[in-house]
């Protein structure tokens, strides 16, 4: 980050130092925090889009029991908070040396209304829409490098006196509302084939696809389990799903390589059960997806 931004991000306190920047419809904010912490408490007055930067927190819901073991948020992970809602936050391994560090953006509930109504439209899916308002507490999802750089340009852009500053945000926040909303969509489809595997084609091809991550993915069987062709199927993932049916296949499994390691698994192990081809080659996956190798991001998950 700039070295203007981190003049201002000097600490004025050790536990969430905030330095905010508003501008209409929506402000970011970066917190830092220098000493561990527990059960600090975080909440919503509108839609907050969370994003870790650096360190580890545990997230928990103030409905959990008392002994939960809470969430862990890593970088390259995000997570929204709906509106009058609230987590409280640990910082167990935060310091003056190695502060934990995340981004915020609170956007107004007109804003995610607005853009909701326009991709609802776009995507005719009005039996998905239902589901699509941030109605759960928290929504706990990996962090990409594009949600990362536009984060990147909100900050330049809050930060900066440019003459279309504010039409410019506007623009920014209305990207990162939609990329929400499809991560959201995508989260719900997912749920729902393991409840209805056969609701309609591209559920079937979801749930194909989620249960067989160790098989090399075939696309011609792909198709003819969900009853749709090559060219419907490209479509219908791009559309609704946002990328093509192998990356989805990756993203998947790589997830699930994570979860499985944070469960203390064996990293070559869980390489190779997840059909990579060899444990460099894992590793290459997962640090381009995760931001770091997976020996680290076992340490940091606790693990």
């Amino acid at each position: 980050m700039s070295e203007k931004l981190n003049k201002l991000r000097a600490p004025q306190k050790l536990i969430e130092n905030r330095v905010g920047f508003t501008g209409e419809g929506a402000e970011v904010a970066i917190y830092d925090t220098y000493e561990a912490a527990s059960r600090v408490r975080l909440d919503a007055d509108e839609l907050l889009f969370c994003g870790m930067i650096s360190g580890r927190k545990i997230m928990h819901h103030p409905d959990d029991a008392a002994d939960a073991p809470g969430t862990v948020f890593l970088p390259h992970e995000s997570f929204v908070l709906a509106p009058g809602e609230a987590v409280e936050i640990d910082f167990p391994d935060a310091s003056r040396k190695n502060p934990t560090t995340c981004l915020t953006v609170e956007i107004s509930r007109e804003k995610v209304t607005q853009v909701s109504e326009r991709l609802v439209d776009s995507l005719g899916m009005t039996e998905v829409a239902e589901q699509w308002q941030f109605g759960n507490p928290v929504l706990h999802t990996h962090h990409n490098s594009e949600t990362q750089r536009l984060l990147n340009r909100l900050i330049k852009l809050f930060m900066e006196n440019h003459p279309d500053r504010d039409l410019l945000i506007d623009l920014n926040v209305s990207e990162l509302i939609v990329r929400l909303l499809r991560h959201k969509t995508r989260d719900f489809l997912l749920t729902w084939c393991s409840r209805d595997p056969e609701a309609n084609a591209l559920i079937a091809a979801l749930d194909w696809i989620n249960s067989t991550l160790s098989q090399p993915l075939d696309i011609t069987r792909l198709c003819r389990h969900a009853g749709m062709s090559r060219s419907r199927l490209y479509v219908e993932f791009k559309e609704k799903i946002g990328c093509s049916p192998v990356e989805l296949q990756q993203q998947l499994r790589l997830k699930r390589a994570a979860e499985r390691i944070r469960s203390g698994e064996a990293i070559t192990a869980v390489a190779y059960d997840l059909g990579f081809k060899s444990p460099s080659h894992f590793c290459r996956r997962f640090k381009a997806f995760f931001g770091c190798v997976a020996t680290e991001y076992k340490e940091r998950s606790g693990s």
